[in-house]
């Protein structure tokens, strides 16, 4: 089972929106030095919505290669058309990714039952471990904890991340499930406190920026360390904030920037970070220490 710190890994890109590859394997290096658990590529972090099928076959391929094994992989391969779902699906399974991450169907709304018939589907057609991803403020689509404990019997289904940063949720999602699939955090400024309730790690923006800080502070928090995950904690709150002052990715790219592990490459029609947060941005990172 994949635990700890996840990061949800931004695509570092050219001044002309091309993928920076080199950059990529500089970022990959720096996680798994830093302790980081798991890499989640391609996901919205990784600028999915804007990279075509090929593109982002190929970055979860590159990713897979460059790692050979040392940490696990877990793909971005969600849609909201299920057979483009079906079709990431396996082409991350056929490039050996570890795990494979799907986000529920974005626009087009469907109701539970529908979701219930996209993620059987996937499961169904690809036998590759696959975790649910719940994120109804940029999906307009919010799945119930009913509907995932009925998914969590199925074989190939193994985890849910949770981004609704809804506490009392989260641990009834683990109450429901959390014995049968994993339940990751995917909301930095309540992470803590849903692995303190019993899940297993926090597939993260911030680790983008804090590796280190972030593998520790999971790692004291599935270990039901209070204290030490809540000094660290404290650290990053102003980080977790600063961090989506504008649309995720684009001030987690814009502090990496500023770190130098990447440029300033993004794709339209994000834009780089508007001045007005300059200084906050600045700020959180010395906050945090990095």
């Amino acid at each position: 089972m994949i635990s700890g710190s996840i990061v949800a890994l931004v695509t570092p890109m050219n001044a002309d929106g091309g993928v920076d590859w080199a950059a990529l394997e500089r970022l990959l290096e720096l996680h798994i030095e830093a302790g980081t658990g798991a890499i989640g590529a391609v996901g919205t972090t990784g600028e999915s919505a804007t990279l075509s099928v090929p593109e982002h076959c190929e970055v979860i391929k590159f990713c897979v290669d460059s790692v050979a094994g040392r940490i696990p992989i877990m793909a971005g391969t969600g849609a909201n058309a299920t057979r483009e779902a079906i079709e990431l699906t396996r082409a991350a399974a056929d490039a050996g990714a570890d795990c494979c991450l799907l986000v529920t169907p974005y626009y087009n709304r469907p109701t539970q039952r529908g979701l219930y018939a996209h993620f059987r589907a996937v499961a169904d057609a690809v036998d590759v471990p696959q975790i649910l991803y719940n994120v109804p403020g940029r999906t307009a689509v919010d799945m119930d904890n009913e509907v995932v404990a009925e998914l969590a019997t199925h074989r190939n289904i193994v985890g849910i991340k949770d981004a609704t940063g809804d506490r009392e949720r989260g641990r009834d999602l683990i109450a429901r499930c959390g014995d049968e699939i994993a339940v990751y955090s995917g909301d930095d400024p309540t992470a803590m406190d849903l692995m303190l309730a019993g899940g297993k790690g926090n597939i993260s923006v911030t680790a983008n920026v804090a590796p280190r800080q972030m593998a520790q502070l999971c790692a004291l928090a599935t270990a039901g360390d209070r204290e030490g995950a809540s000094a660290i904690n404290e650290l990053l709150t102003p980080l977790n904030s600063a961090l989506f002052l504008e649309a995720n990715p684009i001030p987690v790219k814009w502090a990496m920037a500023q770190q130098g592990l990447i440029g300033e490459g993004i794709r339209l029609p994000l834009i780089v970070l508007d001045e007005q947060y300059h200084a906050d941005v600045r700020a959180a990172l010395e906050a945090a220490g990095v």
